[in-house]
């Protein structure tokens, strides 16, 4: 449970930063920091499931870079939606 707060709260701002990244920001910041809540769960749910845990062993880190690659995938998936 404390997992999925932390994929939510590192999701807004991994959002904002996947936005830039994925060259997404047509959407808005707002449905950046949507689609970036969205993406730190579908991260942490990606990387479950390969079954990576800790990429660098720090608390703070690990989580930010699960959102930003979870809210890459969803910003990438809404931006063929879009089109």
């Amino acid at each position: 449970m404390i997992a999925l707060i932390v994929w939510i709260i590192t999701g807004i701002l991994a959002g904002l930063v996947a936005g830039k990244l994925t060259n997404r920001g047509g959407g808005g910041w707002l449905i950046n920091l949507l689609l970036g809540i969205i993406g730190g769960i579908v991260g942490g749910w990606l990387f479950g499931l390969l079954g990576i845990g800790s990429l660098t062993g720090n608390e703070w880190l690990d989580p930010f870079i699960t959102a930003v690659a979870g809210a890459a995938v969803v910003l990438w998936v809404w931006g063929l939606i879009k089109k």
